[in-house]
């Protein structure tokens, strides 16, 4: 008789104490589960013993990762209501399933191994990244996880992100606005905080593909030099600003921020990038980029932040996001990135949170990678192709439900004896390009 799903429906209820809001279809075909409710497929058995192992995200991610389960209908429903049953309750899922501690707990954990099969359990998927050694924020493991992330290929990232090859949040001028306009918008709305005028400096810090260096040059007549670990990024964006025949007034680099030693600049942005440096090294970001300015130079710091927690030595990285996604990335309140910007001697003179636009331009990645499956699974594995989907589309979800937010951070670095060269009207900003 197949019954793998009420026997399973069942016995998550008893660990977690709570009814499930997901209807569960198994592996021998069965279903159970409260009608209409967002189906979660578990496609292999072998899932149960990776929850077993690694109870809550990781275990789950890991079995995502290797197609063991999956979701039948709306991705974003059904994470919605997951969210809720393990990420958003009181504690985390791994704290309220703790079978030793209970009998009742450990009979649900025996049910669930004898569904599982024998340990132990599968190995990680291949796409999860081996654990670096050494100290945290190295330049060379810097530059190890930066690889992992962003050396995926450039094809993949095209299709992903479409053709303006901006990888951090767009600024919408309204809901329907495309994701090109609003990329567009977003360089532009920098350029402008940045006050960019021609002849002038400007380093971008963390270039990516050189979308933010090829709209400077081109629209406000600027000199960029732009800064990346990736080679592959590298190589996409001397390709791209040959083609716009912007090769006197660009260059791109393969250099740690930390070795930039040309300035001063009259202007930097780091747009996306601050989020790879850490809290142990934020600091010294944030005063080389000080020396890096002239005095009256503008820094426009792009960055995701964090809610604070009341505890923020317990702080601890998304296991998933650390394995899958962006090893050794942090995520900070805003609050202290912008005390330790102020510690480095710059003046903040404004601050504009973008949350819901990260939801949209999440959104809208998601539906390319949807819209173009069958291509992308020719440029990467199935499994790398899954990490994506879930975390475009969990980060979407994190940022509408307000669990992590996104901030324009413009700080100036004062002329003698304390001059910002800002207008005294906030929020007026340059001319703007056509």
């Amino acid at each position: 008789m197949a019954d793998a799903a009420l026997r399973l429906t069942r016995l998550a209820e008893e660990l977690l104490s709570a009814p499930l809001p997901v209807r569960i279809r198994a592996w021998d075909g069965s279903e159970a589960g409260p009608p209409g409710a967002p189906v979660l497929v578990i496609r292999d058995r072998r899932a149960l013993r990776r929850l077993l192992w690694k109870p809550g995200e990781l275990g789950l991610a890991r079995a995502w990762v290797a197609g063991e389960i999956d979701v039948d209908g709306d991705l974003y429903e059904a994470l919605g209501v997951l969210a809720g049953l393990i990420w958003e309750r009181e504690g985390d899922v791994k704290d309220a399933v703790h079978p030793a501690r209970d009998p009742r707990l450990r009979a649900a954990a025996r049910g669930l191994l004898k569904l599982g099969g024998p340990f132990p359990p599968p190995p990680p998927p291949p796409e999860e990244l081996r654990r670096h050694t050494g100290r945290l924020h190295t330049r060379r493991r810097d530059k190890e996880s930066i690889s992992h992330h962003y050396d995926v290929g450039n094809d993949f990232y095209s299709l992903v992100l479409g053709p303006s090859m901006v990888y951090s949040c767009a600024y919408f001028s309204d809901p329907d606005a495309t994701l090109e306009d609003a990329q567009h918008d977003k360089l532009d709305l920098i350029a402008r905080k940045l006050d960019l005028r021609p002849g002038q400096r400007l380093l971008d810090v963390g270039c990516g593909w050189g979308s933010m260096a090829i709209h400077a040059a081109r629209a406000y007549g600027v000199q960029v030099t732009g800064v990346t670990l990736s080679v592959e990024q590298a190589a996409f964006a001397r390709k791209r600003i040959a083609e716009e025949g912007l090769t006197d007034r660009i260059e791109i680099r393969v250099q740690d921020y930390r070795d930039v030693r040309d300035g001063p600049y009259d202007a930097i942005s780091s747009i996306g990038m601050a989020e790879h440096v850490g809290d142990v090294q934020y600091g010294e970001y944030a005063a080389d980029l000080y020396a890096l300015l002239k005095p009256g130079g503008r820094l426009l710091n792009h960055q995701i932040a964090r809610r604070p927690v009341p505890d923020e030595g317990a702080y601890h990285v998304d296991e998933f996001i650390d394995s899958y996604v962006f090893p050794d990335g942090e995520l900070a309140p805003v609050g202290r990135t912008v005390s330790l910007l102020e510690e480095a001697g710059f003046e903040v003179r404004d601050l504009e949170s973008i949350r819901e636009h990260y939801a949209l331009t999440l959104r809208h990645w998601v539906a390319n990678l949807e819209k173009n499956r069958d291509a992308a699974l020719r440029m990467v594995t199935p499994g790398r192709a899954r990490v994506w989907r879930l975390y475009m589309a969990a980060s979407a979800l994190s940022f509408e439900r307000n669990k992590i937010g996104v901030n324009q951070v413009l700080a100036v670095r004062p002329e003698e004896p304390g001059g910002s060269g800002l207008p005294l009207r906030a929020r007026v900003w340059g001319g703007g390009s056509e």
